[in-house]
């Protein structure tokens, strides 16, 4: 594991895990009895694990919308840069799997109008939401990289859908994964999160190898105090949106100081109580494939998180660490196999499914989307 041979001391230590789980220790303790209304969350039961997951993928992969509960996926965009062809990808790919369900993606008002358009023609249903700034006196880290991450949040405010699963665009999803719909209500589902890169080198983790991923490896000290709690990925996870969990969100920000790994240590240290980890099939960090590669059955994972170094398929050159790997070429190909497929595409995928006459009328729906005046903003492209 990195870093065992440099051990820093108990004091560098004891700070580094202040800079870190400041979200999930002290903090959390501080602001938990803060968080009176949250959605649904009182019915927290004494099981840690979510319970077992049953597939059940509509076979043709197109319902009738009356006959579906309010349900979505959803994705996030901002800026003008390339990470548009990360979700015309993800688009294209729940296609593919046949999902019951529509992708939203939300985008914050820098997101030009191409590519808003290039979205609606793959079928998407495009939100704009409002930017969302840290505290104030609290931007000892960049500030763009902020308002992008928090902004995130805006997503509980979709309560026109009961319950919605969250991607980011640098995923991508190659089986069906419907049913994770249907796990039981009241809960926060996620996929343990991999300590043993540098982007944690900061962390106590990091710095003494450990991680939850293999935690009989390397045991937690007693001199760094509690053993920190499970810890997510949110690049993945399934949610209820919900106005008062959404406030209590934003409520609970303005006295949370940022942290290195923004919206994902605060949501972290938010739903700590009713988080339940889900399978790594459901969201394959790519670092697991070099750090546990007796976590993962590759063959049986549905869902590949693009997010290690080098590793996005538009941006892919194969010449950052680990990116000459032959299951990493394997599967930036299989993304590449689904973007480039045009059978995929939202009007020939609409046209062959339910004949050209409705489709035409879900067009003239989409003309009316793309003739509203877009609203900008200074905000930097997501990277």
């Amino acid at each position: 594991m990195p870093g065992t041979s440099n051990s820093p001391n108990n004091s560098s230590l004891h700070c580094l895990s202040i800079l870190k789980n400041i979200s999930f220790l002290t903090l959390f303790q501080n602001l938990k009895n803060k968080q009176t209304n949250l959605n649904n969350l009182s019915r927290i039961h004494t099981k840690k694990m979510a319970p077992e997951i049953v597939s059940s993928a509509v076979p043709n992969g197109l319902a009738k919308a009356a006959s579906l509960p309010s349900r979505a996926y959803v994705t996030f965009l901002a800026g003008n840069g390339d990470y548009v062809k990360g979700v015309v990808g993800l688009a294209k790919g729940l296609r593919k799997v046949k999902t019951a369900y529509p992708l939203v993606v939300a985008v914050l008002p820098d997101v030009p109008e191409e590519h808003r358009r290039i979205l609606v023609n793959q079928g998407c249903i495009v939100r704009e939401i409002e930017p969302v700034y840290p505290p104030e006196n609290q931007t000892q880290f960049a500030m763009a990289y902020y308002v992008i991450n928090y902004s995130k949040l805006r997503i509980w405010e979709f309560v026109e859908y009961s319950k919605m699963i969250y991607l980011d665009g640098d995923i991508q999803v190659y089986e069906n994964i419907d049913h994770l719909f249907d796990l039981p209500d009241g809960y926060f589902y996620a996929v343990k999160d991999c300590f043993c890169e540098k982007t944690w080198s900061h962390t106590p983790q990091y710095k003494i190898g450990y991680c939850q991923q293999c935690p009989d490896k390397v045991q937690w000290p007693e001199e760094l105090g509690p053993k920190p709690p499970l810890y997510f990925n949110a690049g993945m996870f399934v949610y209820e949106p919900s106005l008062p969990t959404y406030d209590d969100l934003l409520r609970t920000l303005e006295i949370t100081p940022p942290t290195p790994f923004a919206e994902q240590d605060f949501l972290n240290m938010f739903f700590r109580d009713v988080y339940r980890p889900i399978p790594p099939i459901y969201n394959l960090v790519l670092a697991m494939l070099w750090r546990h590669p007796e976590n993962v059955e590759l063959e049986k994972v549905k869902v590949v998180h693009y997010c290690a170094a080098g590793s996005k398929p538009w941006r892919y050159t194969g010449q950052e660490q680990n990116m000459d790997r032959e299951d990493i070429k394997m599967l930036v190909k299989k993304w590449w196999d689904i973007y480039d497929d045009e059978t995929l595409d939202h009007k020939r995928s609409l046209t062959s499914s339910i004949g050209t006459a409705a489709a035409t009328g879900i067009e003239a729906e989409a003309q009316t989307l793309k003739s509203r005046p877009a609203r900008y903003i200074a905000a930097p492209s997501a990277a």
